[in-house]
């Protein structure tokens, strides 16, 4: 059954993953530096993504196993919500990284190249989604009913991880590093989606009950996310309109894709 699981969670980030890679291809296409405009939208859309994802497939899943095994909502959901959200805030402090656009590191300190720690801010956002994209599939693999839950999940990643993989490598061109450099950093970012969902995968897999736990903590890693970095990026600057709007169309995505797929 587990190597069931595993291979409905392989299926699942790779997906995810492809999207990314796909997206960090644009650099082959575009000469130019993404807008800061469409910056904002896109990290909006993320933001909006992945707010809806904590909800209609993390959270509301922890707590109907909760429910199912018998045990209390509260310690599960809430307790795995607020662990999730303290180990992004750990890894925040302690991984060297630097954001798009920003030209102040972040973390300890470190001597590493630029290319290295913007690739490594990026991969901060993607453990949860890879996570949460893999706990998806692993519970589709035992309940059919699942399974068009876990699509939605993806596709949406899948929707605001292609130009996540752009932000990357367009920005790395523009600062003179080579196209297929600047393409590899793009892809690479997104590989930890796959190694994440599969190690989570195991390890919920290996204690009973651990489920409701191991939701909610990628629920609250990805909560984390959107709060510290996506949404304020998207509202940086003095027209913060567009990363609003963007919010709100990422969520409702996401929103229509897990009702009208589930």
């Amino acid at each position: 059954m587990l190597r069931q699981e595993l291979l409905y969670a392989a299926v699942g980030t790779g997906f995810t993953c492809l999207a990314t890679v796909l997206g960090a291809g644009m650099v082959f296409f575009f000469r130019r530096e993404m807008s800061r405009t469409m910056q904002k939208v896109f990290l909006g859309f993320a933001a909006g993504v992945m707010v809806a994802a904590s909800v209609w497939s993390l959270l509301i899943p922890a707590m109907e196993m909760a429910e199912a095994a018998g045990q209390g909502v509260a310690l599960p959901v809430g307790g795995g919500f607020l662990l999730g959200g303290l180990c992004l805030l750990l890894l925040d402090r302690l991984l060297p990284h630097l954001h798009i656009g920003s030209d102040e590191a972040e973390g300890l300190p470190a001597h590493w190249k630029r290319t290295t720690m913007v690739v490594l801010a990026v991969t901060l956002h993607n453990i949860p989604e890879g996570m949460a994209v893999g706990l998806s599939f692993s519970a589709a693999a035992g309940e059919g009913g699942a399974l068009a839950g876990a699509v939605a999940l993806a596709l949406g990643m899948g929707l605001q991880n292609f130009p996540e993989g752009a932000a990357v490598s367009l920005p790395m061109r523009s600062q003179g590093v080579s196209r297929t450099k600047a393409f590899l950093c793009g892809a690479a970012s997104g590989v930890v989606e796959p190694v994440f969902g599969l190690l989570t995968v195991l390890a919920a897999g290996s204690i009973a009950g651990i489920m409701p736990w191991v939701l909610a903590f990628a629920a609250g890693a990805m909560i984390y996310v959107v709060v510290e970095e996506l949404i304020p990026e998207a509202q940086l600057g003095e027209h913060s309109h567009a990363g609003t709007a963007s919010v709100m169309a990422g969520f409702l995505v996401m929103m229509l894709l897990d009702v009208l797929l589930s």
